[in-house]
């Protein structure tokens, strides 16, 4: 059997893809991944998604597109592909010994954020822990707030969280900053934002949410207490696409390049959603926009070549 459209990935994009294809009789397989829901399975409260005026919780977001998705008939496989051939038609995808044949293909499989591996960090993520400044910001009015990183996505993240914190204050192992010469200006300029050089968080305190962190200088071993009620950490993303290396173009950076103002990629018949996509935006809405996009390309693309 050959499955019209095969969409690997169940985030934001690739849910809302689900929905599009299934309502276009498409009747799409979706790969889920064990680690289904993406991002938003480990966000607490989401109040800047459209439709929810008094906020909803991540993993309950996620269980409501997939009850949708689910509904207008997308079957839902929960395992992690470990091989993809693009190079002929139809497509192939594996799930371990089980190889599923696609004449279009959806990728969809988000991008992880980076973390610093210290003590606490995993126990508070959602709870004073953060790698998103726009998703998390609101909730840290007049609060201290801690941000861990020195290229240009730390220097817009501390600037964005002045809007809300009383107090940014950058952590990061050297003493100068990666970051563009315009964003370093723009953060020395602020008065509300301070900087800690040669250090690094070697703990994230706190029991139910963050009270602060174990700061340690680099170069002279001295360990502080900083007081803070939230740890934003903005040291970068990474694609999920180390599966599909060599298989479709990617950035330098490891992101799905694809044409501009569409989800057509390198490959025809392979399409690309949300954040393995997207380096910029990154939120959930975009992503569900772009799985819309994602579906209406491929159902185009077949009834092209029908």
């Amino acid at each position: 059997m050959t499955e019209k459209v095969l969409i690997i990935g169940s985030g934001p994009a690739g849910l809302t893809a689900a929905i599009y294809a299934s309502r276009a009789d498409l009747n799409p397989l979706m790969i889920e991944g064990m680690e289904r829901g993406g991002q938003l399975m480990i966000t607490t409260d989401v109040e800047n998604y459209p439709g929810f005026s008094d906020g909803i919780m991540g993993p309950d977001l996620m269980e409501q597109m997939r009850k949708q998705a689910e509904r207008f008939g997308t079957r839902i496989i929960s395992s992690d592909v470990t091989d993809v051939d693009f190079s002929e038609q139809p497509f192939k995808v594996s799930v371990g010994r089980e190889t599923y044949n696609a004449e279009s293909v959806i990728i969809s499989t988000g991008a992880s954020a980076r973390w610093i591996g210290v003590p606490g960090e995993d126990r508070l993520r959602g709870f004073g822990v953060s790698a998103c400044a726009t998703c998390d910001g609101f909730f840290f009015k007049d609060k201290e707030l801690l941000i861990v990183g020195g290229g240009d996505s730390a220097m817009e993240e501390a600037i964005f969280l002045t809007r809300f914190a009383s107090r940014v204050t950058i952590v990061h192992r050297r003493d100068e900053f990666r970051a563009s010469p315009i964003m370093v200006d723009r953060v020395f300029d602020h008065q509300r934002i301070d900087v800690l050089w040669d250090s690094v968080v070697d703990e994230i305190l706190g029991d139910q949410l963050v009270t602060g962190a174990r700061i340690r200088n680099v170069k002279t071993d001295e360990v502080t207490d900083f007081e803070a009620d939230g740890v934003f950490v903005a040291i970068g993303h990474t694609p999920n696409t180390k599966v599909f290396g060599g298989q479709i173009a990617l950035d330098e950076a490891g992101y799905i390049e694809v044409e501009r103002g569409t989800t057509l990629t390198s490959v025809e018949g392979v399409f690309a959603a949300g954040d393995v996509a997207d380096k910029v935006y990154r939120q959930a809405v975009t992503a569900a926009g772009m799985g819309c996009q994602a579906a209406l390309d491929a159902q185009r693309w077949l009834h092209d070549r029908s």
